[in-house]
Parts: structure tokens; sequence; C-alpha cells
């Protein structure tokens, strides 16, 4: 079992910058076993935490991806019917009665793994990482507790298959609609804000090396304050990293009026978050000025 402080190690290692409160729910979700629901919003850095996990423990990431409509077929598994037809007229052909064909068509070799039963099949502890699972329906989420909390599915054809290696698990929730009290229960939460500027200039000097530190930090400045505008989408943290990319690129050393409204749909992907940003460049660059 990983220490505190390895976990901490390895979350240096895999270049990922962030604060105690994180670094003791990693490891408190290595430790215990139980799933992490990392809540926040859209572009925040949740996802970033199973990938960071992952390295950590240096396994595989398993990834669920969660939409309106995600049924237990596309979550868990379901029959490769074409193989079964297949299957069931090559043997029909040499004669073979149904029960001797029912035993091989609804076999393992039939079986389509989706990313529940793969995490739990695994030969050895996979991150699973249950993406959005906000965007699911609340039917779904009800099917998912139990596979969590048992960790096994009932395949009717084959059986209980149990799962040889626990999987860590991570899933996340932009906070589109109320989670159920049962699963709320069965997580251990975290909140995952945006980082404040200074935070927000260690991950650009990280990621983006080339970009001195004036203009990291006026970076990091403007597009907080971006986010306290009432904007359709707020910036994500890729999205400053891919605005200071491409700062670079254009030979910007220093952030004005000019270069922000040319560069600014780095930043912001909706015309009326453009628009509404573009009225506000003046004030947003004065406080992002170097003090």
């Amino acid at each position: 079992m990983m220490t505190l402080d390895e976990i901490r190690a390895g979350i240096r290692a895999a270049r990922y910058i962030t604060t105690p409160r994180v670094e003791t729910a990693l490891y408190l979700t290595v430790t215990l076993g139980k799933p992490l629901l990392a809540e926040g919003p859209a572009g925040a850095g949740k996802t970033e935490l199973a990938k960071v996990l992952t390295e950590v423990l240096s396994t595989d990431l398993i990834r669920l991806q969660c939409y309106e409509g995600l049924d237990e077929a596309r979550a868990l598994f379901e029959w490769n019917y074409q193989k079964q037809l297949l299957r069931i007229q090559a043997d029909r052909h040499e004669g073979r009665s149904w029960s001797e064909v029912a035993h091989d068509v609804f076999s393992r070799e039939f079986l389509l793994e989706r990313p529940l039963l793969r995490a739990i099949t695994a030969p050895k502890q996979v991150v699973l990482l249950i993406d959005e699972v906000d965007k699911a329906d609340p039917e779904f989420e009800a099917f998912l507790l139990e596979v969590l909390s048992d960790t096994q599915v009932t395949v009717p054809e084959l059986g209980t298959i149990r799962a040889t290696h626990r999987p860590v698990v991570v899933l996340t929730s932009n906070r589109t609609r109320e989670l159920s009290e049962a699963l709320l229960r069965r997580c251990l939460h975290l909140f995952v804000e945006f980082p404040g500027p200074e935070k927000e200039a260690e991950i650009v000097a990280l990621k983006v090396p080339e970009a001195d530190e004036r203009l990291r930090m006026q970076v990091a400045r403007f597009v907080a304050g971006l986010r306290k505008l009432e904007l359709r989408k707020a910036p994500s943290i890729a999205e400053t990293l891919d605005w200071a990319r491409g700062l670079c690129a254009l030979g910007v050393r220093e952030l004005d009026a000019a270069t922000v409204r040319r560069t600014l749909a780095l930043v912001l992907k909706h015309e009326d978050d453009l628009r509404k940003a573009e009225s506000k460049v003046s004030a947003l660059l004065s406080v992002s000025a170097p003090r």
C-alpha cells in the first residue's frame, strides 16, 4: 500500500500541480478502496485526477463517458450477435443440436466487454474513470451504484463475475443535476475548483515553459477575470494553456488590448461570450497587469 508521501511524489512526477486537500483525497481513495466523486465546474481538472492516479499507480485507465440514455448494455456488456449468428449457422450446418449450440454461443468468447466489465475482469488493478456521471439518467446511476458496491456483475448465461482486483474508481460531475444521496454516501467527495491566478500561473509554467513569468502571470490573471463574468462557458485550464501556447507561437511577451482581441477565440468558444469579454478587455488588462 502506498503512503501519502509516495502519492505526493507520484503526483509531482506526473507533472500535476495540486493542493494538500487533493493529495489527501487521492491517497484515501487508494487506501480505503472507496470511489472518489470529484465535482466542480467543467474544465477545472477533474478528469485529470484519474489520469494522474493512473500514472501514480503505473496501471491502465478505463474510461466510461456518461451521457443521457446510457444503458447497461453500453456500460457493462452485450453479446456479439453477429458472431453468435455465424456460429449458429455453422453449427446447424454440421447438424448439432440447439442445446449444444447454445452452450457455445453464450460463452465468454462471444461477450463484448464494455468499460465496467473490463475494469472488473482486468488482470490487475486499474483506474476506472466514470466521467460526467451527472449526464446519465438517475436509473443508470442506481444500476451503477450496485455494480460499484459489490464489484461484481451477474450475466444470466454465465453466472456472477467477481472482480479479481478491485478497481480504483473516480467519478466526475459538472453538477448539472443533483446526484442521489445513496451515491454520495458511498463515495469520498472532493470539490475541484478553478485554481487561483498564482496556482494557474504555476500550471502554465509547467506545461508551457516557453512562456516567461510576466506573460504567464498576465494570462492567469486575465483568465481569472474572465471566469468572474457571466459567461456561457468559463475558460477551462486546457484553454488557458492553449492561449499561452498560441501567444508564445506569435512571439507575444506581454498582453495588450489588440493582442487579446485577436487571440481571445482560443479561450472563449461562444460568440456571445466573446462579445461580452471584448467589452471588458481594458478593465481585465488593468487587473492582470504586473504588480
